[in-house]
């Protein structure tokens, strides 16, 4: 086996399976890409403990860890407890003080308990939460992303995800962001490389410029696209 390779692995977004990263691309001579997917959790897990516990499915030293959206938070967590070479975030935050006002609103109301038992009913209102606003004209081709749907899975989910309560940012972070993010709106969010027209759901809809740039980024000319 060839030594030099860099073992890459990639978590999906809250709810989603790893087919989100199915035209996601890097070189086979540089990169190993592993699929990460969601555990469902135990009773009162914390997201620390969660992350840990996913941690066991890394089978590599100095790996690349790259998260979507709340799969961002989760590598960040994961990252707390092995080696990583680079961590990359997509479409998500680097700590409490970027998640939006209606974020912060529902972790201090605790609207966030509410939600849960529609979402698993509702495939259309599960979309929307996972991807943002502007899915109904393309919903089934989301419908194939989403994966997980059990219920106490999506109220473990989007507490950790709106209390998540990451003060200061990892400096060695990479975040790529879209700048039509409406998940994750991009005023509330620095240090990031911006993508123009870049939606929550642009590692779906714009692999191409994550297959032309990544290895660049991931082998350390990140400092080229802020």
């Amino acid at each position: 086996m060839n030594q030099h390779i860099i073992h890459v692995y990639l978590m999906p977004g809250m709810a989603a399976s790893s087919k989100i990263f199915e035209h996601i691309k890097l070189p086979e001579n540089q990169f190993e890409i592993h699929y990460l997917e969601w555990l469902i959790p135990i009773e009162n897990e914390s997201v620390e403990d969660y992350s840990l516990r996913l941690t066991n499915k890394i089978n590599h030293d100095n790996i690349v860890l790259i998260g979507v959206s709340f799969g961002g938070v989760i590598v960040q967590e994961m990252s707390k407890h092995i080696r990583v070479r680079k961590l990359i975030i997509i479409s998500s935050v680097k700590s409490l003080h970027e998640l939006p006002k209606r974020m912060q609103l529902a972790k201090v109301t605790k609207a966030y308990k509410l939600l849960p038992t529609q979402l698993v009913s509702n495939i259309d209102l599960l979309a929307k939460y996972a991807f943002g606003s502007n899915v109904a004209k393309r919903l089934d081709l989301y419908k194939k992303y989403l994966s997980v749907n059990d219920s106490h899975y999506l109220s473990w989910a989007i507490k950790q995800m709106i209390c998540w309560n990451q003060d200061i940012p990892n400096p060695e972070l990479i975040h790529i962001h879209g700048d039509n993010d409406a998940v994750f709106p991009i005023k509330n969010i620095k240090n990031c490389i911006t993508i123009k027209n870049g939606s929550h759901i642009m590692i779906i809809n714009k692999y191409k410029w994550f297959n032309e740039h990544l290895p660049s980024i991931i082998l350390g000319n990140e400092n080229h696209y802020l």
